[in-house]
């Protein structure tokens, strides 16, 4: 069984797409272990710009654990240089302005996240409110127009009612006055 031109066209394609991200990864453990930074598999990923599914494939997995064996022997390996006091408290220094200065961009970070979060909250209560008000607004005019509708059939039905009184009021003295005619004596 063939596969179609375009099937065939996809699979190289996307198996020229593997080997130039398994390459980059490649390259990213060598440049890595030569700088000296932490390998890690997460770390491989991140700046490799690769899923970390591909640093865990067969192939690249080992060359990670290879780079970080190298990395791990070569820390090892190398003695540590002896620390002298005016050193320390320099580095002690330096480490607590960092910490400070991490510190108050923390602190800056978190209160602007809380502005935008409470300004985003306050949008999204005001679309609520206005639609609310909106919503209210139309049933307001519907139930206005309703009750002018009512109104004036109500005025029909009372102009109804009073003609209705009339016409029985008329018909009650048209019918005494012929209940009267009738009960008189024929000779009056």
């Amino acid at each position: 069984m063939t596969g179609s031109p375009n099937t065939a066209g996809m699979l190289g394609a996307r198996h020229r797409d593997s080997e130039i991200k398994r390459a980059r990864v490649l390259v990213t453990v060598e440049r890595m272990l030569n700088e000296g930074t932490p390998i890690t598999f997460a770390a491989v990923s991140r700046q490799a710009k690769v899923s970390t599914w591909l640093v865990y494939a067969p192939g690249i997995r080992e060359a990670v654990t290879d780079a970080r064996s190298q990395q791990h022997a070569r820390h090892h390996t190398q003695p540590a240089p002896e620390p002298n006091e005016q050193g320390l408290r320099t580095d002690l220094a330096l480490a607590r302005a960092e910490i400070t200065r991490l510190r108050s961009e923390r602190d800056h970070q978190q209160q602007q996240i809380r502005l935008a979060l409470g300004a985003r909250l306050d949008d999204i209560a005001k679309a609520d409110l206005v639609a609310r008000v909106d919503e209210l607004t139309r049933h307001n005019t519907d139930l206005a127009a309703t009750v002018t509708q009512l109104g004036s059939a109500n005025h029909a039905l009372q102009t109804r009612v009073r003609e209705l009184e009339d016409d029985l009021a008329a018909a009650r003295i048209s019918l005494r006055r012929m209940i009267h005619t009738e009960n008189r004596p024929a000779g009056n």
